[in-house]
């Protein structure tokens, strides 16, 4: 491996270079020395900005985990009927690298443990997406796009449980965009005005 090479943003560059190897190969693959190979680095780059590994992989998952932020304001702010809006944050949720993070934190107990700390309960990144959604029904409900007896804290994890299901295959063809449409509609069927 190469050493005295800088490299801008390290931290940035490890995370990505993580979800690479994520995506490829899962879970069981992830080891500092695949993420600092993926990322062409000496193995010693991640330890002078992490404590240990599992460190570096809270950090990853917290790093995700605040990337929602951006799709949450965007999804109360999109145009477009409510299921559309749903079909779309939903697909870009498990497109992303949302299926094998869930295989990294329940495969890790010292993971797991270090997230208990932010996420208390439920399934870290899985959590927060629902009260993203949550929150995108409620600002619906307020401007009159679904009923206002509408139990959105129910729906929005059904709704990230159901796809789940479609996406869990992480080898397998991902669903098409209908077939997540289709789990929407049923979901939230009867919710809208």
């Amino acid at each position: 491996m190469p050493t005295g090479v800088a490299l801008r943003d390290a931290r940035e560059q490890l995370f990505d270079a993580a979800e690479r190897v994520l995506l490829r190969e899962g879970p069981s693959a992830l080891t500092s020395r695949a993420v600092t190979t993926e990322a062409g680095c000496a193995k010693g780059v991640l330890h002078r900005h992490f404590a240990d590994f599992d460190a570096f992989l809270a950090d990853l998952v917290r790093d995700r985990i605040a990337r929602l932020d951006d799709q949450a304001a965007a999804l109360r702010d999109s145009a477009g009927t409510v299921a559309d809006n749903l079909t779309d944050v939903l697909t870009a949720l498990f497109g992303s690298v949302a299926v094998a993070i869930v295989g990294l934190v329940t495969s890790r107990d010292e993971l797991r443990a270090r997230l208990r700390r932010t996420t208390p309960t439920g399934i870290p990144l899985l959590t927060e997406a629902a009260a993203v959604i949550a929150s995108y029904l409620t600002a619906e409900r307020e401007r009159g796009r679904v009923a206002a007896d509408a139990d959105v804290d129910t729906l929005a994890p059904m709704l990230i449980g159901a796809v789940h299901m479609l996406f869990a295959d992480r080898k397998g063809t991902p669903p098409e965009s209908g077939a997540v449409r289709k789990v929407v509609d049923a979901v939230i069927a009867g919710i809208g005005r």
